[in-house]
């Protein structure tokens, strides 16, 4: 007869909680975690910014910045989403990504968030190819379209 499995009391990934048995209360667990899955679905922050709005609506979702302060104090680089009227820290992993509604830009978390820089267009020279500039400026209006170079540059 195989080891029973054992489980930890959250996911590994994003730390969804997990029932235990006998657990009190199931509901709330299940809840929470439903909560957490709405809001990192589809990886999106309505604003990254270092404290907490004024009037959050349960559901929303920040990416924490320096220098964090209120409630947020000490949580700078994690994502807080309201639930329950409370909020609710995830710590993200290397590898995350998400979108930042206020910026329009991806981001992806490799020790802090990163986010693309857009280059500067290519200017002067000896030789002038006018076709390759023009395509080099149209490849970095598609990566801004994408999200994944600051649409407020260039």
């Amino acid at each position: 007869m195989p080891d029973p499995v054992t489980f930890s009391n959250t996911t590994s990934a994003i730390g969804l909680p997990l029932l235990v048995p006998g657990q009190a209360q199931k509901e709330f667990f299940v809840n929470q975690a439903m909560c957490l899955i709405d809001a990192l679905f589809m990886r999106i922050v309505k604003a990254s910014q270092p404290a907490p709005p004024a009037s959050p609506d349960d559901g929303d979702c920040f990416r924490i910045t320096a220098p964090a302060t209120g409630v947020w104090s000490g949580r700078t680089d994690r994502l807080a989403v309201r639930i329950g009227g409370d909020w609710h820290y995830i710590e993200p992993s290397d590898g995350m990504q998400l979108f930042d509604q206020t910026t329009g830009q991806a981001l992806v978390f490799r020790s802090q968030w990163l986010s693309a820089i857009t280059p500067a267009l290519p200017e002067g020279g000896l030789v002038i190819d006018v076709e390759a500039r023009e395509a080099i400026s149209g490849l970095l209006q598609v990566m801004q379209t994408a999200g994944i170079l600051r649409a407020d540059v260039v």
